[in-house]
């Protein structure tokens, strides 16, 4: 299974727009932090993990293939922004969304003419289909487990694929649900920076302590802002196991 990174960063994206910081102004491409989507593939399959306002230039690089799945953890616009370009696509067939029943009411209200029942011509092919934590299902030959995560006080989805689990916009988990991870090997993680706490983010910190009551061998941060630092630096200063993701980095699981 391959899993390549095709946006690593926050809402605003990095470099954010005005800031004359040194990782804004980095020329390191790995400083470049457009926002949150995972592309999870096998030769069969091949799912995409939200899909925000970044889609398009993410992923004109990477072979136009059919997209089996869209998995939404939630529906802020900087995780579903990018749906209306999922059209040239749709020549496959109509796409199939999956969300939990908040991210679809979210999608409802913020994309109505996407799911309308009499859609006019040139709207992408959609079918949204409601999914709830711990209720495992198969998508092709990729197995997937939704599970909770809560993103401050509103809960949302991370997404379980055999040895590997993807969770991004995290403050916290319900052990119950930390008990569902029981077992991965490779564990994506928001982290957001090093110090100032937010109310509904974790640090890198935070997500390090996770990671470890996981258990996961392999951890790759994501949901990185400006204020995290230089890759290269940052990198260098981290726990052995632990790393800073970058777009189009490909990982094999």
């Amino acid at each position: 299974m391959k899993i390549t990174f095709l946006g690593t960063g926050t809402s605003c994206g990095v470099p954010v727009i005005g800031c004359q910081c040194e990782v804004c102004q980095s020329t390191d491409a790995k400083d470049r932090r457009s926002r949150c989507s995972v592309l999870v593939e096998t030769e069969q399959t091949r799912l995409l993990v939200d899909i925000g306002p970044d889609f398009r230039q993410q992923i004109l690089p990477q072979p136009f293939r059919c997209i089996d799945g869209i998995l939404i953890t939630h529906s802020h616009y900087d995780h579903v922004g990018g749906m209306d370009d999922i059209r040239p696509y749709c020549q496959f067939g109509e796409i199939n969304v999956y969300a939990d029943p908040i991210a679809r009411e979210g999608m409802l209200q913020m994309l109505p003419y996407c799911f309308a029942e009499h859609r006019y011509p040139g709207v992408p092919a959609i079918g949204l289909h409601e999914i709830h934590a711990g209720e495992a299902m198969t998508i092709g030959d990729i197995d997937v487990l939704p599970f909770r995560v809560m993103h401050g006080q509103l809960p949302i989805l991370g997404y379980r694929f055999e040895q590997f689990a993807y969770i991004t916009d995290m403050k916290w988990m319900e052990d119950d649900q930390v008990a569902l991870l029981q077992g991965v090997e490779t564990l994506v993680v928001n982290a957001l920076r090093f110090d100032r706490p937010h109310h509904s983010h974790q640090l890198v910190d935070d997500a390090i302590a996770f990671a470890r009551r996981v258990g996961a061998r392999r951890t790759l941060f994501i949901h990185m802002c400006h204020d995290v630092g230089l890759h290269e630096q940052v990198n260098a200063s981290l726990p052995p196991g632990f790393e800073l993701a970058y777009d189009g980095q490909e990982i094999t699981i």
